[in-house]
């Protein structure tokens, strides 16, 4: 890997019925997009809805070694057992996690900086749909992050969704992205 090559390791993590394959899918979509290259994996418990859950994206200038996060630079926790399964498994140098405040309790971890997100409340609040937390997660994630453009996710959610979901998926996108945004100012 060139020494100026930038990689970023993202671990997406939750319970089954959330979204997180989808989430990750859709930000890998995005990276490519915006013309970085792009790894990814996922797994899921066998239970269909409930189990444990995770998406795991590798974004890089260059070419990706590894596949796989090792330590995440970014970790997305949507429920508690994500949190409390991922948090060692952080970078050991500016790790950021994104945690929904509806569903996660942080602790207090060395050199990591916490993002305390709404999600789910804004899913449901807001936009009368908690299925769209994990859409409402990614706008922040790109607001905090930068990791990838507001513009690429929008054009990814147009691409990648069902024209049924799509406008509410949009506002969810829009939704997150002010959530980041003014989380971000504090």
């Amino acid at each position: 890997m060139a020494d100026n090559q930038t990689l970023t390791q993202i671990r997406i993590g939750g319970f089954g019925g959330q979204g997180v394959v989808l989430a990750g899918a859709l930000l890998g979509h995005a990276a490519v997009r915006d013309g970085r290259r792009v790894s990814g994996s996922n797994a899921y418990g066998a239970q269909a809805r409930g189990g444990a859950a995770r998406s795991e994206v590798v974004i890089s200038d260059g070419p990706i070694a590894f596949p796989h996060v090792l330590q995440a630079d970014i970790l997305v926790a949507m429920s508690q057992g994500a949190y409390d399964a991922f948090k060692e498994n952080l970078a050991d140098e500016g790790a950021v996690v994104l945690y929904d405040t509806t569903l996660v309790d942080p602790s207090p971890l060395k050199g990591v900086r916490h993002h305390g997100v709404p999600a789910t409340d804004a899913a449901v609040s807001g936009l009368q749909n908690k299925q769209v937390a994990n859409i409402v997660m990614l706008g922040a994630l790109a607001a905090l992050t930068g990791v990838v453009s507001r513009t690429s996710l929008e054009a990814t959610i147009e691409d990648q969704v069902d024209s049924r979901f799509r406008d509410l998926n949009l506002r969810a996108l829009a939704e997150g992205i002010a959530l980041g945004e003014g989380s971000r100012d504090r």
